[in-house]
């Protein structure tokens, strides 16, 4: 992972010496793992301008009440201080997922859905983190059949596209972090990492067309595998993440989600959204693959 701090500017060197000057940044990024017992949480996160390149840290909280509130995959706010002998970060919170590119109309009918699936599901809710995700059989893009439980022993990513998505931002940015994904951790794809992109469109993504999908991002065949089958049993499956989709002009509105799962079968985070880098998500998967296993890194 990205550790380290780059050269300090002037003003706060000058302010070490002066006795008591404290230097405050905002910053914003992808919680990895929280520490509650030493009262640290480790977040991956963009460069802080005149002080910190991107990187990933362990952060000292100043109240250890709010390490209860946070999981892994969540994108936090948080203003970082700094001392002359310590740091630590206050003013934490979650930021909401808001889709900047979804029509409002949209956002208020994936509201209504989510509400209208969750009453529907029944005794199926979202899973939280570390809880077990259930076995799901699918079909991938060699029309092969695919089970979560073959993979146990190996962390696992998913996510959810659909081929005939037209924006950016959307399926086509979360193939890419897959892809990017892929290339940083190339010499463990198939033996300690599975990519699994799911299709919420199966009467149009059939394995011949996933085939084609996953040729465009020179997809790892024994590591990366692109599943679709029957509408209901992705249904099911899209139901333990908490995703949900619905066609529309022929289009498919949807939410989007990316979850880790641990090589015990827990799921580690469910990543909401697309506002979060596929540098950060890699940390996310690099430390899920590392624990208890600190010989397996992406360096």
């Amino acid at each position: 992972m990205r550790y380290g701090i780059l050269s300090l500017p002037l003003v706060f060197v000058l302010g070490l010496f002066a006795g008591s000057v404290v230097q405050q940044y905002e910053v914003t990024g992808l919680v990895i793992s929280v520490d509650a017992p030493h009262n640290t949480v480790l977040v991956s996160h963009e460069q802080i301008p005149g002080y910190m390149d991107a990187m990933t840290m362990p952060y000292r909280v100043e109240d250890p009440r709010i390490l209860k509130a946070l999981k892994p995959g969540e994108t936090i706010e948080f203003t970082l201080v700094i001392g002359k002998t310590s740091s630590y970060i206050s003013r934490v919170h979650v930021r909401e997922y808001d889709s900047l590119e979804r029509d409002p109309v949209q956002n208020r009918r994936l509201a209504l859905l989510d509400e209208a699936m969750q009453v529907s599901a029944g005794s199926q809710s979202t899973l939280s983190p570390g809880q077990n995700v259930s076995d799901f059989s699918l079909v991938d893009q060699a029309n092969r059949p695919v089970t979560l439980s073959e993979f146990r022993g190996k962390v696992v990513a998913i996510t959810f596209i659909y081929t005939r998505c037209p924006l950016p931002d959307y399926c086509m940015r979360l193939s890419s972090n897959f892809a990017q994904l892929q290339k940083r951790f190339n010499d463990h794809m198939g033996r300690d990492l599975i990519l699994l992109s799911i299709t919420f469109d199966p009467d149009h993504d059939r394995p011949d067309v996933l085939a084609k999908y996953a040729g465009q991002w020179k997809a790892n065949v024994e590591g990366w595998h692109f599943l679709t089958g029957t509408l209901s049993s992705v249904k099911q499956v899209c139901g333990l993440f908490g995703m949900n989709f619905w066609p529309d002009e022929g289009l498919m509105t949807h939410s989007l989600h990316t979850a880790i799962v641990d090589r015990e079968g827990k799921l580690v985070a469910n990543v909401e959204g697309n506002q979060f880098t596929a540098i950060q998500l890699g940390d996310l998967v690099e430390a899920t693959l590392t624990h208890n296993n600190p010989q397996i890194s992406s360096r």
